[in-house]
């Protein structure tokens, strides 16, 4: 029987929820499909077939693809309005403080406390790793280290005094700030991390291949459209790209190295 329904799942901010439901209408009206989009955390209702295509951090997608059975493949990825992102499917991690902060800079975050949204996020944990990492730092740099659950309630934590400081998806902060204009007189960005191969849109693997390739074709056309423009430009999405899996290399290398070091400290610690 011929695809009639497309699940679309989303296990990225509600702030971007908008935007992508839009999309699963817009996919539906173009190729006579039935679709809806629904925000799960489980990874797994791609393997069991309660969604066949997903927005997810990249991160996850990269561990993902690492086993044989892997449920889903890349089918297309945001490009983002602003000078910054040079018209290519990247994002960074912008580290924010209250406005009133006596923090100017990355360097000036040493004894802070630091909130972030999870250890499998990429811009929120992984990447702020990797860039101690880089610049020699050690793990224990911030003075305390809150897990939040997710970038909105690290963002709350800031701005509530509970946290100094906290890296945020710029995608999700851009659309922040175009939805609420006084944030920008809350808070203010200290350093930007990055840039990141962004948060791409997956697709089921069991597919049929002509039907993956005309939503593939739907998404990097859909700008092309005034009225699907003009939505997209509400989530702060110009357009989307092609990507492969090659783009996301640099999210597993980081990984390693920030799992690496991880592991030579801890193991440093047990033989005191």
């Amino acid at each position: 029987m011929p695809q009639t329904t497309i699940r679309l799942a989303t296990l990225l901010s509600p702030a971007l929820y908008e935007t992508y439901a839009y999309l699963a209408r817009y996919l539906g009206e173009r190729l006579n499909l039935s679709t809806s989009l629904h925000a799960t955390s489980e990874l797994t209702e791609f393997a069991c077939g309660k969604a066949e295509i997903g927005f997810l951090c990249g991160l996850l997608y990269v561990h993902l693809r690492q086993d044989a059975s892997c449920p889903v493949e890349l089918l297309a990825a945001p490009v983002l309005l602003g000078e910054r992102y040079h018209d290519t499917p990247l994002y960074f991690s912008d580290v924010i403080v209250r406005h009133t902060s006596s923090y100017t800079s990355f360097d000036d975050l040493r004894g802070c406390v630091w909130a972030y949204n999870e250890r499998a996020s990429h811009s929120g944990y992984n990447l702020v790793q990797y860039s101690l990492l880089q610049r020699g730092l050690p793990l224990d740099y911030f003075r305390q280290t809150v897990a939040t659950g997710s970038h909105l309630h690290s963002l709350r934590a800031v701005l509530a005094g509970e946290a100094d400081a906290a890296a945020l998806d710029s995608h999700l902060l851009d659309v922040l700030f175009q939805q609420q204009p006084e944030l920008s007189d809350q808070l203010r960005v200290v350093a930007r991390l990055g840039p990141s191969p962004i948060p791409p849109v997956v697709i089921a693997r069991s597919l049929d291949p002509a039907l993956k390739q005309r939503l593939r074709e739907t998404l990097l056309s859909m700008q092309r459209d005034p009225q699907a423009a003009r939505e997209l430009n509400k989530g702060q999405i110009k357009r989307f790209a092609a990507v492969s899996d090659e783009d996301y290399d640099p999210l597993q290398a980081m990984f390693a190295q920030v799992t690496a070091r991880q592991l030579s400290e801890a193991s440093a610690q047990f033989s005191r």
